[in-house]
């Protein structure tokens, strides 16, 4: 978007629509804008292809809400992860089309239609007690553009609950494996699947778990061959990886 954004300051200075001084305030605009508080990157979405994101956690409400108003006045579609209601409340004061996913605690705007990739994501959760992290992979997968198929509560206390999807599974260009405990069900997708594998440990557990340490380390050591590991908890930096895979997929055909 922002590409074309460029190019239409051009072409209007070209045809003398705006002025140098015009043209050159409006490219100043583009690499960042000062907030004081903030330096909101425009250019992120030119070197990655998706916009900068809001990172609400340790964020006031008001800064959430500055940083969201001036993104989309920008023309930017507004991804916000780790939101809480207060966060979406602040939002909804200024731009009325905001949504909440509640459970993945992601704030949406959207400027732009989504254009669905061909190519799946899958997200593939352990428990229902990983569905919050697994939800903040799907939503985010979904609002970076990714056909996303969600196949949840197939951990390896019922293997045959995944043994019973793996058809469906194995039709997807990148799978996510979220899971708390003990942290198997990413090695043995590893030993089924062709697809690479973004593994996301989450802090579910009992006290050895120490909150989703012994679910990360296991996903470290795993035997399986094609597996990456991501933070624990860390659903939104899993499906941005699966996001950039899935891209260069859709790009090769």
């Amino acid at each position: 978007m922002y590409n074309e954004k460029i190019l239409q300051i051009l072409m209007e200075f070209k045809q003398g629509k705006i002025s140098t001084d015009e043209a050159l305030e409006a490219l100043k605009k583009l690499p960042y804008e000062d907030l004081g508080f903030a330096k909101i990157d425009y250019h992120r979405e030119i070197r990655k292809g998706f916009p900068e994101v809001i990172f609400c956690q340790g964020k006031t409400p008001e800064q959430v809400k500055e940083i969201a108003f001036n993104m989309f006045k920008n023309g930017s579609d507004i991804l916000g992860t780790r939101a809480s209601q207060q966060h979406f409340e602040a939002v909804k004061e200024v731009v009325e089309k905001a949504v909440y996913y509640e459970e993945a605690r992601i704030i949406s705007i959207r400027n732009t239609p989504i254009n669905k990739t061909k190519g799946i994501i899958g997200v593939v959760a352990a428990g229902t007690s990983d569905l919050p992290v697994a939800e903040e992979a799907a939503i985010t997968a979904e609002l970076m553009g990714n056909t996303v198929k969600r196949f949840y509560d197939v951990g390896v206390a019922g293997l045959h609950r995944l043994l019973d999807k793996l058809d469906e599974i194995r039709q997807c260009r990148v799978l996510i494996a979220v899971a708390g405990m003990e942290g198997a069900l990413p090695t043995v997708l590893g030993g089924l699947v062709s697809s690479p594998i973004i593994a996301v440990p989450t802090s579910v557990g009992y006290g050895a778990n120490f909150h989703g340490l012994s679910a990360l380390l296991t996903m470290l050591n795993s035997c399986a061959s094609g597996v990456s590991v991501v933070n624990i908890d860390n659903g939104f930096g899993a499906a941005y990886s699966a996001s950039l895979i899935n891209r260069i997929g859709e790009e090769s055909k």
